[in-house]
């Protein structure tokens, strides 16, 4: 009886260690049809993953910088599958950052030929994709509200360059004018925008501006947060809503 338990028990972890290899496998694998930039993209900033780490229990892969929100709540959970995980398992992936140095992709503006590890570094200095960033369509509500903006929160539409001072800058403002006067500002700013936000720092100054908002702000935060509610109630809202559409 004793030899089946034991027998049973290493056939179940075969069965684990062979599906969490495949997960691992089909992490990396590349995808028929994908270019090979999108099949090396965080998930969350969209962009060519810049120090990614993968989460042990799911293998799922991010930027460092993108998983650093929610390694910093008490139960976190991957932003792909909604799994909880760990925040100690959480490893620098070197299989990926392996192959980003060994893979290149044309450049979505000047579509030159970049090693994709230096494809963040080149699109930030690409004239091509500022001139395609400038032009692209400002943002405008659907439907417009008759709701009243309250007087007593913060001022989340309008924000002021942290390099000269320039005021009533909307966020595609912001990173237009950032990216046409003080591209070649080196000093390490606070991010107006983050810091505006509810779980903002408004101490925390970021290494490379430029990069930042290029990639975290491509969106307006108003269109997809509530900021009256707290993130436990975001959160449930968000499951509710994806149930509702599976």
């Amino acid at each position: 009886m004793m030899a089946m338990f034991r027998s049973f028990v290493s056939a179940t972890q075969l069965r684990q260690h062979h599906h969490q290899h495949q997960l691992q496998s089909e992490a990396t694998a590349a995808v028929p049809g994908e270019s090979i930039e999108s099949q090396f993209s965080c998930p969350i900033c969209l962009e060519v993953y810049h120090k990614p780490v993968s989460i042990a229990s799911c293998t799922h892969t991010f930027c460092g910088e993108c998983l650093q929100p929610c390694l910093q709540v008490t139960s976190p959970l991957c932003p792909l599958c909604r799994m909880p995980f760990d925040p100690k398992k959480v490893d620098k992936s070197s299989n990926v950052e392996k192959q980003l140095s060994s893979n290149k992709a044309p450049c979505r503006g000047c579509s030159k030929k970049v090693t994709l590890v230096k494809m963040r570094s080149h699109i930030t200095s690409c004239t091509k994709v500022q001139e395609q960033m400038a032009n692209c369509p400002k943002f405008v509500p659907v439907v417009p509200t008759s709701q009243p903006i309250p007087s007593n929160i913060p001022n989340r539409s309008t924000f002021v360059c942290p390099y000269c001072g320039a005021r009533n800058l909307d966020q595609q403002e912001l990173v237009k004018h950032s990216m046409e006067n003080h591209r070649n500002d080196a000093n390490k700013v606070v991010c107006p925008i983050c810091s505006a936000m509810p779980w903002g720092d408004p101490s925390y100054k970021s290494s490379n501006f430029m990069q930042h908002l290029l990639h975290r702000h491509k969106f307006s935060y108003d269109t997809f947060v509530d900021y009256s509610i707290d993130e436990e109630a975001a959160l449930q809202a968000a499951l509710a809503l994806s149930l509702a559409e599976n």
